[in-house]
This record gives C-alpha cells, structure tokens and sequence, in this order.
C-alpha cells in the first residue's frame, strides 16, 4: 500500500515545520502536504489519510474544515483561542480539537500516528470487503455453471447428434453447408471440452478441500494432545 499521507494546512509555517520534524522521530514517517490557508481553494487535496489544522484567518478557516469534513477522514485542529475551539466544536463534531500547552505537539503527533493507522486499516478492510464481494460475484457464477452443466451438456450432445447425421449425408448439402455444419460440430466439441475441464477442477477442488479439512482436524488434535 502507498504511504500515508498528512495534509498539515496553517498560515504559520513554523506550526508546520515543528509538526514535520517532530514526526521524523517516529518510526514509520508519512508523507506531508503542507498548504497555507490562501493556498487551499486552488489546491484542494482528495487524497489524504489524516488532516491537521493550524492557526487559520476565521472565514478560511471554515471554507478549509467544511470541505475536509465532508472528506470522512480523521482531522485535528489546534485552535489557539478558546473562542475558535468553540465554533469548531459547535460545527464540527467530529474534528479533534488541540490547544496549545506544554506537551501539546507530542499529543498531536501520537494520536495522529494513530488515525494514520485507523485510517490505514479502514482502506485495507474495504478493500477486503470489496475483493471478497468481487470473489462471490465469481463464486455465484462459478456455481451456476457447474450446475447448468448437465442441461448444457445434454444440449451440446444434441448439436453434436445432428450434425454428426447431418455429414453423414454429403450428396444433400452444398459445400458451403456442409463447410458451416462442421464448423458447428468442431465449435460444440470445443465447448464440450470445456464442461468436461470444469468437471476436473470441481473434482480438484473438492480433494483439496478434503485434504485441508483433514489436515486442519490433525492440527486441532495435535494440539489438544499437546495441551
């Protein structure tokens, strides 16, 4: 997976510097994107894990933590009146609110790395979600085969019958007809190889799912006698 990103948004670029070099300590460091508050409209950011907010002119500020609101992604602010603090709790419920104190950037960057993380996970759990939907769309269609195969099989030995009595016959057809007669069989022939490999795989599969359960049963035993 890509590195996490953290957008950091402040018209003071010594509260982005602190935020950056504090966060070198750590041991996974993400990337950064840092923007002033005048920057923000002409260079708005989709992708980010976790935002973080800094000292802001008023009217900016709300233009910057509605459009990140509505993004779903962890944000903190660092309201340095407690008059901000206030509007931004009233309006934003779910932003994380900061203010200035002796320890102040060691709290931030710790429970950023974690909404960094908590966001991480998210993005891998609906990936999962997602991949594991795409399999049983896969699976469904999987099965609808394997059991529609008699039906087709029946239905290709009969293409295959009446062409088969078909050729047997030369002197009623033309060339042509009889050139797109044997074109049919070759093609039901193909299709029947086909059915017949996707017998062999249920067949492999169902072993392998045996042999697992089997040698799961063994674990399970093993341990409870190693218990």
């Amino acid at each position: 997976m890509d590195t996490p990103t953290v957008l950091i948004i402040s018209d003071e670029a010594d509260f982005s510097r602190r935020i950056t070099a504090r966060w070198q300590m750590e041991r996974n460091v993400p990337m950064f994107t840092l923007l002033s508050g005048e920057l923000w409209p002409r260079f708005a950011v989709d992708g980010f894990d976790v935002a973080i907010i800094g000292e802001l002119r008023r009217d900016l500020l709300s233009v910057v933590l509605e459009a990140l609101h509505s993004t779903g992604q962890p944000i903190f602010c660092v309201c340095q009146s407690a008059a901000t603090a206030q509007l931004v709790r009233e309006r934003w419920l779910r932003v994380s609110i900061l203010r200035p104190s002796e320890h102040w950037l060691e709290t931030l960057v710790l429970a950023a790395s974690e909404a960094v993380h908590r966001s991480r996970a998210e993005s891998r759990a609906r990936m999962a979600e997602f991949n594991c939907a795409a399999l049983q769309r896969q699976a469904t269609l999987g099965r609808y085969m394997v059991e529609m195969r008699h039906s087709l099989n029946n239905a290709l030995t009969s293409v295959l019958g009446n062409s088969d009595l078909l050729l047997l016959e030369p002197g009623s057809l033309s060339a042509q007809t009889r050139a797109q007669i044997e074109t049919i069989r070759n093609m039901t022939l193909r299709i029947h190889e086909i059915m017949q490999r996707f017998s062999s795989l249920e067949k492999e599969m169902n072993v392998v799912a045996q042999q697992a359960e089997r040698d799961s049963g063994k674990s399970f035993a093993a341990a409870a006698a190693g218990d």
